[in-house]
Formats: structure tokens, C-alpha cells, sequence
């Protein structure tokens, strides 16, 4: 049987893939593994379950709050907030275990489960499969008093917002800012963290109804973003994802300023102060050369790792970095934070910005691009991209066509059913049209 966990949780057709019973039998089976593991030793355990908006979240955070409570663990309920809100709360609450219901930018059909521990990080994948081997194992049931019991705390992610801004090492006043939360989890919270923190601020795709989270809004469709930025006279505008987790940016003009481009600033910003640690940034494969190129200019040296800001984090905890993340504007701020946020990423660009006194043109031009190309081709076998023969001879030929001038990577989505092209090149006709002839080869070839 496939592995039920991704590279973020577990994902799927919420209702079909993602079921209230699998979310129930799951939170069953994470209590028991974490308290053999010894994590409830010696006290009742304590978890906090939240939530993004979509319709589906609404049964699914029912069902893990009565799977956990079954197996005698207290639940606090602290309904719709951000990713990074739940790995927040989990730590400074001292509760045992954090559940988020999210499909992160997915669509709304959409959704999924991420289990944080005590600590506020992701369970390790050999815990992940540990909860695998559970599930619907025999079990004895708690009864009486023992059982769990299920409190509410809708407040508790104001905490969270206060300790966003307390990061914040130079205030917004004088910023005028254009958010987007995706009409996500953010919604609220996104807007008044900044606000807060003294920027200036007009909202847009902040209004969720449980259908329409990522719906031409937030990080995957940040044009609309971009163009009220410039709409509005804003000094710069950034967008979340459903789950908040990620941020992308704009630029006074309206031209988008990615993931990649935000790390550089970050990490050029930490490497000023003297808390850029080892003079390192991490960053996946699919950040752009350009990127690297401009950390060089920097002095700051660049480790890669697979895609996937868990492998990033990993790194970083492992070598004791403190900036990293994703192109797509998965950020990591190790000094602050226990996963990305784009909430936190956005205060801290948005910091950078009122500290330099630049605009944001200006700073992101600082972190060169080569131009880049990304086709998503769906509707394939993902698990065949790296060992069919003529999708490799393909890329082998683009990689002698580009030289020196640029690169190619094809990876299989880690939470969707498609494979990804990417390629770099010295111009941007020469990107699309390889790209586009890869991604080709792979329909043809990989095709279901």
C-alpha cells in the first residue's frame, strides 16, 4: 500500500481520499505512538487542533478532535488560523501534540493533515510511519475520566500575532502595503500582524467563506496582488497561501518579487547583523542560479537540498542555519520560527524595506534571475519521471543544448499527482520553448 504520508502531511479529494474516519482513525493512532514513544509520560496529555477556512476543515477538525479525545487526550480547539499558528501554539501552550487541517495552496476540494510535535516542528517521517502502522490497530479504550476532554480557545491566535510582531527588529510606519491572504487562514490575522506593526494596509482576498481559499487569490495567483499594489500607490504588496505558510511579494511597479528574491534580501539583511549563521543560506534545487550567483556577489555561500521546506528545515536544524526556504515563498527564519510563515516573512521583507529606506525594486534587484521556465504536466505517472529512457535522453539533449548557460530539472510533485519541468536558460523565448518540449515528452511518455 502507498505511503498515506507526503513530503506535508497527509493530502487528497478531501471526502474521498481525505475522510473523517481516516482523520479520526490517524489522530487515534498519533496518540498512542507519541505516548509510547514517552512523549505523555508522567502528565494527561494536551494537543491543539486548527484549521484553515475550507468547508471540508469543518468535519475533518471534528473528527480529529473526537479521534484524540477517544484516546484520552485533552483538545484545545483553536479554530481557523495559520500552519505556523498551530506549530506556534504547540510549544508555547507546553501541549504534547499540534494537528493543522490544511491543503495548504491546493485547491478547496482539497484538503489535509499536518501533526506538529511538543517542539512546534513536524513529526519525523519514521514517527509518520510509526502512526502508519497504527492505524486501526486493536486498542483499549479509555472510559470514565480518562477519557479526553475538548475546550475552545478562539483567542489564543492573537498570541501568536503578538509574538510576530515582537520579532519585527524595524517597524512599518510610513509603509503602504497591499495582502492577500488567499481568503485563508490568514485572513485576519495577516493583515492585523502588520497593522500592528505599523504599516498602512489594504486587503484584498481576505474574505473566506469555506469555498473560496486560493481561488484567483494568495501566493499561486499573485498578479491580482501585484496589481493593486500599484493600483493603490503601495510601497509593495505581499500575498499568502491558504495555509499562510508561504508569502510572495511585489514590488512597487508590480512586478512579482518570489521566494528566492525574498531569502536574498533576508539573508543579505541577517548577514549585515552578524546572525546570518555560518554565513549560510539554504535553498532547494529549484531556486534559481541567479540566486546563488547574487549570494556569491554577497559573500554568503548557498547549500541545496531536495524541494520541500521540510528537507530545508532539516538541513538547517542539522547544521544550525538560521535563513532558508523555497522559490515558491516558503521561508524558514530558524532564530524565530519552527516552519515557514508568511505572515513573518512578509514583516520581516516589509522590515528590510523600511530600514534601507529603498524601494522594493531596489532591493530585489539586488538578487539576479536567470529566466526561468516551470510547466506543470499532470495527469502522469510521477513515479516513472526519473528512470523512463526517453524522458532522459530528452533531458539529457536540453542539457546539451543549454551548456553553461543554464539547467534543467524534472521532479515529481510531492503532493500532487504531476510531474514539474524546470528550466533556466539565457533567455526567456529559449526556457519556454525546452521547457515546453520536455514537458511533451513527458505527457507522451508518462501518460496514465
Amino acid at each position: 500500500m502507498a505511503r498515506i504520508f507526503g513530503t506535508d502531511g497527509v493530502r487528497g479529494l478531501a471526502n474521498r481520499d481525505v475522510t473523517a474516519e481516516i482523520a479520526l482513525d490517524l489522530a487515534v493512532a498519533a496518540a498512542h505512538v507519541l505516548g509510547q514513544r514517552g512523549v505523555f509520560s508522567g502528565h494527561r496529555p494536551k494537543a491543539v487542533v486548527g484549521r484553515d477556512p475550507r468547508a471540508s476543515g469543518e468535519f475533518l477538525s471534528a473528527a480529529v478532535c473526537a479521534g484524540l479525545a477517544s484516546a484520552g487526550v485533552d483538545v484545545i480547539d483553536v479554530g481557523v488560523v495559520p500552519t505556523p499558528a498551530v506549530a506556534y501554539l504547540t510549544h508555547s501552550m507546553d501541549v504534547d501534540l499540534g494537528v493543522m487541517l490544511s491543503a495548504s495552496h491546493n485547491p478547496m476540494e482539497d484538503n489535509g493533515i499536518k501533526f506538529f510535535d511538543r517542539s512546534g516542528y513536524k513529526l519525523a517521517d519514521e514517527v509518520e510511519d510509526q502512526i502508519e502502522a497504527r492505524l486501526r490497530a486493536d486498542w483499549d479504550r479509555p472510559t470514565g475520566a480518562d477519557v479526553g476532554r475538548m475546550t475552545q480557545d478562539y483567542t489564543a491566535v492573537w498570541r501568536y500575532v503578538d509574538f510576530l510582531v515582537s520579532t519585527v527588529p524595524y517597524r512599518l510606519d510610513g509603509l503602504k502595503v497591499v495582502v492577500d491572504s488567499a481568503n485563508g487562514a490568514a485572513s485576519e490575522v495577516g493583515p492585523e500582524a502588520l497593522r500592528r506593526a505599523g504599516a498602512e494596509v489594504v486587503v484584498i482576498g481576505s474574505y473566506p467563506d469555506g469555498i473560496n481559499i486560493n481561488s484567483g487569490y494568495g501566493a499561486t495567483h499573485p498578479r491580482r496582488m501585484a496589481a493593486a499594489t500599484v493600483g493603490h500607490w503601495a510601497h509593495a504588496g505581499v500575498s499568502f497561501d491558504g495555509d499562510a505558510d508561504r508569502c510572495i511579494a511585489a514590488d512597487e511597479d508590480g512586478n512579482i518579487v518570489d521566494g528566492d528574491q525574498i531569502m536574498g534580501i533576508l539573508a543579505q539583511a541577517h548577514a549585515e547583523r552578524g546572525t546570518l549563521t555560518n554565513g549560510t543560506l539554504v535553498t532547494t534545487v529549484m531556486s534559481n542560479l541567479g540566486l546563488k550567483l547574487a549570494m556569491q556577489k554577497s559573500g554568503i555561500r548557498t547549500v541545496e537540498t531536495a524541494v520541500g521546506d521540510r528537507y530545508v528545515l532539516e538541513e538547517m536544524r542539522r547544521s544550525g542555519y538560521s535563513v532558508g526556504g523555497e522559490q515558491s515563498g516558503h521561508v524558514l527564519l530558524t532564530d524565530y520560527a519552527t516552519t515557514g510563515d508568511g505572515t513573518l516573512t512578509a514583516l520581516h521583507l516589509l522590515s528590510r524595506l523600511a530600514e534601507t529606506k529603498k524601494t522594493m525594486s531596489e532591493l530585489a534587484s539586488a538578487i539576479g534571475r536567470l529566466p526561468q521556465s516551470l510547466v506543470n504536466v499532470k495527469g502522469v505517472d510521477k513515479t516513472r519521471a526519473s528512470s523512463d529512457s526517453d524522458v532522459l535522453a530528452a533531458v539529457a539533449e536540453a542539457e546539451v543544448l543549454l551548456g553553461e548557460t543554464g539547467r534543467v530539472l524534472l521532479r515529481p510533485s510531492g503532493t500532487e499527482s504531476l510531474v514539474r519541468v524546470m528550466v533556466e536558460a539565457a533567455t526567456q523565448e529559449q526556457a519556454d520553448t525546452v521547457a515546453e518540449s520536455l514537458a511533451d515528452v513527458v505527457r507522451v511518455r508518462l501518460a496514465l
